[in-house]
């Protein structure tokens, strides 16, 4: 009997420690969107990953034209040509849309290999300046604000994290 005592009494005492300890804790939340898109290398970045984007978009516009362009053309040869030019001109108009096609998977999967890499980049960059302040601040754990339902203002640090990287990163 005194052996259960002891153990309920162990419990007790461990589980209100235990849960006193942790809310001792200091947790915060970021808004890593926000750093992003407002920090000097974030802005850098996505001008330049939307310049890229714009660029292609252009480019395929106007290549995108040209087929259809040739499609009238051909179309408008129909019943001008034999038969049989008709249907080298629609197989070779066919090889140019396939080639069309490839050519646009190709330039959409370089874009976003492009894009992912530059913003692992800035992530990577902004990693040792956030791990530096948690130290400083002693913040144990740390969430992106899209995670978080409702929080304390005062834990969010995102604009001070901001300045810090603003200051360091130019």
């Amino acid at each position: 009997m005194k052996y259960l005592l002891k153990l309920i009494v162990t419990i007790f005492l461990s589980f209100f420690l235990f849960t006193s300890l942790m809310s001792e804790e200091k947790n915060s939340f970021i808004d890593i969107d926000f750093l992003l898109q407002n920090s000097n290398i974030g802005k850098r970045v996505l001008k330049n990953i939307n310049d890229l984007n714009q660029k292609n978009i252009n480019q395929l516009e106007k290549k995108n034209k040209k087929l259809i362009d040739l499609e009238i053309e051909i179309n408008n040869k129909k019943n001008v040509i034999s038969e049989k030019d008709f249907k080298n001109e629609v197989s070779n108009f066919q090889e140019k849309v396939k080639t069309f096609t490839e050519e646009k998977n190709k330039i959409v999967k370089d874009f976003k290999n492009y894009r992912n890499s530059e913003l692992e980049k800035v992530f990577k960059a902004f990693n040792p300046i956030i791990s530096d302040y948690m130290k400083q601040n002693s913040i144990k754990i740390l969430f992106d604000s899209k995670n978080i339902f409702m929080g304390s203002p005062n834990s969010n640090i995102t604009q001070e994290v901001l300045k810090l990287i603003n200051n360091k990163i130019e």
